[in-house]
């Protein structure tokens, strides 16, 4: 099982040379890859109908996912890039299919493309997008970005899509992995139709618990569980007495990636990030 790191947004800043101090001690460490989030737009929570629930409000930091790993992509080597997730149905499908090409291009084929459905409606109102048909919408992006990444030229027509004789120039080498994200059972059942992977963000329990879902709906699929990726996310604050045991939990249970969250864990500075993922490291690899 390979361990990587969730990039800090809310508390790492927005010096590029901090940013790019804790990619490299990352990927020195010997992390396999860098995870992360992704929000075009914060917003206000209050007197909102309906409640805004998510975690994030307009007061937290998010750099955007492709421009930060295109700097990554410089910066790094061999680490692998990994949106987790990008909220795919607020953005143009062939844009984002532009972009990941690029990023996969530009970094020597190291971009694994997590997308999700989000919470946010404020966002996608704000990105001129329908909040409400975002899980049907996301099933023909997930199709059509794979088109646009295999054929130099497509002519294709969806519900909600038209591309008449067009397609990306220059194409990446290879089919982007596409791994979803989220936590509800519509989630697990569209990942195990269409997703190479699914990550798991939420706590442990839950998530092997979806784990279990997803299974079975591979199953009903008739789709291969072993060939199905599986990320979870364990948090920094949990402890260097719980590290280990996460770890070795989620290894018992077939996961192929973890990824080590340290925001809103206490850590004050940039450099408290960067130390925490030496401490990590030296306690779980």
């Amino acid at each position: 099982m390979k361990i990587g790191a969730v990039f800090p947004h809310l508390e790492i800043g927005s010096d590029p040379t901090v940013l790019r101090d804790w990619a490299q001690t990352a990927e020195g460490l010997g992390y396999s890859h860098i995870l992360a989030y992704d929000h075009v737009l914060g917003a206000e929570h209050a007197d909102r109908e309906p409640e805004l629930w998510g975690p994030y409000t307009e007061q937290d930091d998010f750099h955007e996912p492709f421009v930060l790993f295109g700097y990554f992509a410089a910066c790094t080597s061999n680490v692998e890039l990994v949106t987790g997730v990008i909220i795919l149905p607020q953005r143009q499908t062939a844009l984002v299919a532009k972009q990941a090409a690029e990023i996969d291009i530009l970094s020597g084929g190291r971009l694994r493309l997590g997308v999700g459905t989000g919470w946010n409606y404020v966002e996608y109102d704000s990105l001129n997008e329908d909040y409400r048909t975002r899980g049907r919408r996301q099933e023909e992006q997930i199709d059509l970005l794979r088109r646009l990444w295999a054929e130099s030229v497509i002519d294709y027509t969806g519900k909600w899509h038209r591309v008449e004789r067009a397609g990306l120039k220059p194409l990446p080498e290879r089919q982007i992995p596409i791994w979803l994200g989220g936590f509800t059972e519509a989630a697990y059942r569209r990942a195990a139709r269409l997703g190479d992977g699914f990550i798991f963000g939420g706590a442990q329990k839950d998530g092997l618990a979806g784990l279990e879902q997803i299974r079975g709906y591979l199953a009903e699929a008739d789709r291969d569980a072993d060939g199905f990726g599986i990320e979870a996310m364990v948090n920094y604050q949990a402890g260097p007495e719980n590290w280990r045991a996460q770890v070795e939990e989620w290894e018992k249970a077939g996961a192929d990636y973890i990824s080590m969250r340290g925001m809103g864990a206490g850590l004050e500075t940039p450099q408290d990030h960067i130390d925490a993922l030496r401490t990590y490291w030296e306690a779980v690899r």
